[in-house]
């Protein structure tokens, strides 16, 4: 029996995983919580084979919540599940020990497979995320850094790029979420990947750099 800690801040989204994962007879569910702390707490008391973690969370989110791991945890094997499907996002948790990386579109049986992966101490990350890593490796299309001669350019979604405009015209995060019919956690998603790959210190830098490679108008 693979015993589960699920840790996710939505409720319902916990309770959809239970009743995936109530067939499953090698998968027990033996603890829940809804952010990194929680998790923390939790451990002290229950010791699982495997913890599903959410990335986006309050309070602790998943990438703090790795590094208490590290440090308390070493052992601890953990399965990424998330909405969040940036390649950066994929190479920082797994160089911050996670074991698996499986987006919340992917279906049971892949979700099954993930975690029992990773509790056999095997490395996992989901099909639509390996096929991208690997046609970004094979293809010789052309990407935001490839056609910009200005030089060095990070590679930007074309949703980041839409982002990336609508901070450079002075919209709120609140904002560009109704303009892009997005959650406003989404956006703050955005915006922080999008300072962390153009290593810039806060938005008037990032706006400062993108207008000075040419990124945006």
């Amino acid at each position: 029996m693979i015993k589960v800690i699920l840790v996710d801040d939505h409720t319902l989204i916990r309770d959809g995983l239970k009743s995936l994962l109530k067939s499953e007879r090698t998968i027990q569910i033996v603890g829940e919580a809804e952010n990194g702390q929680q998790l923390l707490e939790l451990l002290e008391t229950t010791t699982p084979d495997v913890i599903m973690l959410d990335l986006n969370m309050p309070i602790m989110d998943g990438f703090e919540t790795l590094g208490h791991l590290q440090q308390k945890h070493p052992n601890a094997k953990v399965l990424i599940l998330t909405m969040l499907d940036q390649e950066s996002y994929v190479h920082k948790v797994r160089s911050s020990g996670a074991m698996g990386y499986v987006l919340k579109t992917a279906g049971r049986d892949e979700l099954v497979h993930a975690i029992k992966t990773v509790a056999n101490d095997n490395s996992f990350i989901c099909s639509e995320v390996a096929l991208r890593l690997l046609n970004r490796v094979n293809s010789e299309g052309t990407t935001v850094s490839e056609s910009n001669p200005k030089g060095n350019n990070p590679e930007l979604s074309k949703r980041e790029m839409e982002v990336l405009r609508l901070i450079a015209e002075g919209y709120t995060n609140a904002e560009i979420a109704d303009k892009l019919f997005a959650s406003k956690r989404t956006i703050e998603s955005h915006r922080q990947h999008l300072i962390e790959k153009t290593k810039a210190r806060n938005t008037a830098t990032l706006i400062k750099y993108a207008l000075q490679q040419g990124l945006i108008d």
